[in-house]
């Protein structure tokens, strides 16, 4: 068992996909004594982040995503993937980190990168089945590879890998109840509610025809988070129906799921691992253009197991959103198989096994 204090730099900025769960290892940390140093990018999605928690550590690097390998922008990024390595090995030797913990993505390469030239323990944690390209790279340089799903371990060969899950934040483990969570959100107490949460990124023609699905279905009432570049476009769509509630972005998502009797979403490593926490009925509906079609990958890894509906958006009609809502999410029978098939693939203690192993080594 660890005695010292340890300081661990987690990278982690970029997306949330990267940034709650390496938030979520930060939390865990602490309470164990120890001083988490979380890396963001300059995004503003980190910017945000960074600002709501406040009891932790957060250092900024300029990290960017990498750019088609033929394309005029390489040479700048390669320069900037080099300057933030630099910044990473000055940045580790004056905090004294004992250990690096990289989230996955392009801002997780330069520490690890870094912690390896100085002779520090690295890690590189991936939450999708199909791992990215960024984090396969990131590998060479790293102790040991973490990954959320079993699926993604044949991707990294010659690495010691753990399956330890994905972690979750602790507010998504405290739901309120579901008419409590209703009353904060001013949603009706006497209808099903169906969550529609496409995200920012790639979501406009899921919204498009989820708002079509609520329109011809007024006994259930339709949440959808649009995002916020969509979310004037969807909320003029929906037109004021009664049995539609339109979001841009909602920072209470504890609440938005507890609201809910089934969800449809992207399949994310993230909101799969919230939604199977949590135990929830969903329809997926993978980004079609998300990298490797990780997307993809990830639901299946849950569809097959019975704890998801996979349907992809270029199949996605109102017939099969309305199947799905009336025939899994609000039939009691189908519901209860499907969240206990959802939980079964929840690896609640991910936070927990992520500490144990930088910890333990």
């Amino acid at each position: 068992m660890t005695m010292k204090a340890l300081n661990i730099v987690i990278a982690c900025g970029g997306t949330g996909g990267h940034l709650f769960p390496g938030i979520a290892v930060a939390q865990q940390l602490r309470k164990q004594g120890h001083r988490p140093i979380l890396l963001i990018s300059r995004k503003e999605v980190d910017a945000e982040a960074s600002s709501k928690y406040g009891d932790l550590e957060f250092h900024s690097i300029p990290a960017i995503a990498k750019p088609p390998t033929l394309s005029l922008r390489m040479p700048a990024f390669l320069w900037k993937l080099f300057t933030t390595y630099m910044n990473c090995k000055s940045l580790l030797r004056r905090e004294k980190a004992d250990a690096v913990l990289g989230m996955g993505g392009f801002t997780s390469l330069p520490p690890c990168k870094a912690a390896h030239a100085l002779g520090l323990r690295s890690y590189v944690h991936d939450s999708n089945a199909m791992p990215g390209k960024s984090n396969r790279l990131t590998a060479r340089w790293c102790t040991k590879v973490l990954v959320g799903m079993k699926e993604a371990v044949q991707h990294f060969p010659g690495s010691d890998c753990a399956v330890v899950g994905t972690p979750v934040r602790d507010e998504i483990r405290n739901l309120p109840t579901p008419a409590e969570a209703r009353e904060r959100l001013g949603l009706p107490q006497d209808k099903p509610v169906i969550l529609v949460t496409g995200g920012s990124q790639g979501a406009r023609n899921l919204n498009s025809l989820l708002i079509e699905a609520a329109k011809a279905d007024a006994a259930v009432h339709y949440l959808v988070i649009a995002g916020r570049l969509d979310y004037e476009r969807v909320n003029a769509l929906a037109g004021g129906a009664p049995n539609i509630t339109v979001l841009g972005f909602c920072a209470d998502m504890p609440a938005v799921y507890a609201a809910a009797d089934g969800v449809i979403a992207r399949s994310g490593a993230s909101t799969l691992t919230e939604l199977s926490l949590i135990g929830k009925a969903c329809l997926l509906v993978p980004f079609p253009f998300a990298a490797d079609d990780h997307q993809t990958h990830n639901a299946r890894a849950f569809s097959d197991h019975g704890a998801a509906v996979l349907i992809q958006q270029a199949d996605l009609t109102v017939q099969k959103v309305h199947d799905f809502v009336h025939g899994t999410a609000l039939n009691p029978e189908a519901r209860t198989a499907m969240e206990t098939a959802m939980r079964a693939l929840s690896r609640p203690n991910a936070a927990e096994d992520i500490a144990r192993t930088i910890l333990s080594e």
